[in-house]
């Protein structure tokens, strides 16, 4: 069992380090909205990390802090803004610790509702952080509104559709 929760926390780390390193590639979305590349890995981190708590919650916060660190090592040695950088820690630590105190209150629920309850707080907290840390002064408004609008729609339905995928297969509803 402790090798599953050692396996999704490398993953989450692995995600999260790559999704600073592509954080300022954008993609316009067809209509309204863009997305910076790392969202699509970002989005996953949502829930991978909630598949953690079954490890307890020193775990989880253990495995946030490995990753907040391991971004701002690899940042700095890739030489990301400073502004880039300060936008992640912050993100990481403020938007998993809510998101990890939302799904331990929501623990007697089923699994789909522990995710959805938790990704409501954290995904959005996590948009705004960043974007607006990382993208404030330096991209006109119009870009940074696009920026949340499109993030955040991203990383619900990444996050929606890690989710759904549970021991290699898609579930609705498991405890």
């Amino acid at each position: 069992m402790k090798r599953q929760y050692t396996i999704n926390a490398i993953i989450y780390i692995l995600a999260t380090l790559g999704a600073n390193y592509t954080a300022a590639w954008f993609i316009p979305f067809p209509i309204f909205g863009q997305v910076a590349v790392g969202t699509f890995i970002f989005g996953v981190t949502f829930t991978q990390r909630d598949r953690l708590h079954g490890a307890g919650r020193k775990w989880v916060y253990g495995t946030i802090a490995a990753a907040a660190l391991a971004n701002v090592l690899m940042s700095a040695a890739l030489q990301v803004p400073l502004r880039i950088i300060l936008a992640s820690f912050l993100a990481i630590a403020l938007a998993e610790t809510a998101d990890t105190e939302v799904y331990q209150k929501l623990m007697r629920y089923p699994w789909l509702t522990r995710v959805a309850g938790s990704n409501a707080v954290s995904i959005p907290l996590d948009t705004l952080l960043f974007t607006l840390i990382a993208f404030a002064g330096v991209l006109p408004l119009w870009e940074i509104v696009a920026l949340l609008f499109g993030e955040t729609v991203t990383k619900f339905a990444i996050g929606a559709i890690a989710a759904l995928w549970k021991d290699g297969k898609f579930v609705w509803q498991t405890s």
